[in-house]
């Protein structure tokens, strides 16, 4: 099997959005390890038109990880400064517990050395401790910063109060 973390491009947006919805939200999800089915209602976490704008941003990257052919991972990067912001880190449920999202983690890495960022900042529903246990077991810490969930109803509505915290890797 022959696997690849290259950039994805706007070709890929069909299954960029199969793959992140099955991630995080609806049945599919529950079959993976972390998933925040349980926590917010709607199998929407992102579609086509986000996907885009994530794409065609000068200071942002989709990193897919590929084994021959099959899309298994993505996870979102955009440059602020001497901090690269890590979001919508996505493996396929049936393929979570495999090392994909470390292989993710580590090339996110090396992206931001590669661009001369220094902190790695990401936000985590903090309802979603397993994730949050293994983002520390992985040299993540906790900040003392919190950051409200987005209410728009586009991506999905919490079934309780959620909040966002902030985790960082100083690199």
């Amino acid at each position: 099997m022959k696997s690849s973390i290259t950039v994805a491009t706007i070709n890929d947006i069909p299954r960029l959005e199969l793959l992140v919805n099955s991630a995080y939200r609806g049945e599919e999800a529950k079959k993976g390890w972390t998933h925040e089915a349980d926590l917010i209602e709607g199998t929407l976490r992102t579609d086509r038109n986000h996907l885009i704008e994530m794409i065609e941003d000068p200071a942002a990257v989709i990193l897919k990880y590929q084994e021959d052919d099959e899309l298994l991972g993505c996870v979102y990067l955009q440059l602020q400064g001497a901090t690269l912001y890590l979001g919508m880190l996505s493996v396929s449920p049936d393929h979570q517990a495999k090392g994909i999202g470390k292989q993710l983690m580590k090339a996110a890495e090396d992206y931001a050395r590669e661009h001369n960022c220094s902190r790695i900042e990401m936000n985590v529903i903090s309802a979603r401790q397993e994730l949050i246990d293994w983002y520390k077991r992985n040299g993540y810490q906790l900040t003392e910063v919190k950051r409200p969930f987005h209410n728009d109803g586009r991506f999905g509505i919490p079934k309780r109060p959620v909040e966002f915290i902030v985790m960082e890797k100083f690199i």
